[in-house]
């Protein structure tokens, strides 16, 4: 059999992380099995295996898909002054966090998958973009440690909401207290 193509390889890696993706979302990571996501891919476990050693590697590969378009949307929306970016990227993040893919891989999934001090590695590696806000006004690390475990849980909290939308809103108006309370005088 001949061997692929560098492009056929990364084709075939790609379709497999877009199905596992897609699985993780619908049922969760501790549902889906690697059979199934290589019959879904259309490939044989095998291939799966040559391009992620496991399903945790696999997840993990998808967390970093996830955290990478959170990041996105956190620098589309991060224009402006210093501290127009801190406010709009800070409420972009809670924004991009009530979608469910993100909840459910980045924030629910992830901390019970990698557990929690690898989760912990995954999350402030994320938060580059809050620590370099902070520091442009002036705050330091413990402040970008501070907001970022406030806006984590307060995804969760408007993800399980009744009423998303307005949970998001009560959620930014008290965020928006805490961060104006940073604001140099």
């Amino acid at each position: 059999m001949p061997r692929a193509t560098k492009e056929q390889s990364e084709a075939t890696a790609a379709r497999v992380l877009e199905t596992a993706r897609a699985l993780f979302l619908d049922r969760g990571y501790a549902e889906v099995g690697l059979e199934e996501v290589a019959a879904a891919a259309g490939v044989t476990r095998g291939a799966v295996y040559h391009h992620f050693r496991n399903k945790k590697a696999l997840f993990e590969a998808v967390l970093a898909q996830v955290q990478a378009g959170v990041a996105l949307a956190i620098e589309e929306a991060a224009v402006g002054e210093p501290w127009e970016q801190l406010e709009r990227g800070c409420r972009a993040f809670l924004a991009v966090s009530v979608a469910p893919e993100v909840r459910r891989i980045l924030l629910v999934d992830a901390p019970a998958v990698l557990g929690w001090a690898t989760w912990r590695e995954h999350d402030a590696a994320g938060t580059r973009l809050l620590g370099e806000g902070v520091a442009a006004v002036g705050q330091g690390p413990a402040v970008a440690a501070l907001l970022n475990g406030a806006m984590n849980e307060a995804a969760l909290w408007i993800a399980a909401a009744e009423d998303p939308p307005a949970a998001l809103e009560q959620a930014w108006a008290g965020l928006r207290t805490m961060l104006r309370a940073l604001q140099p005088r």
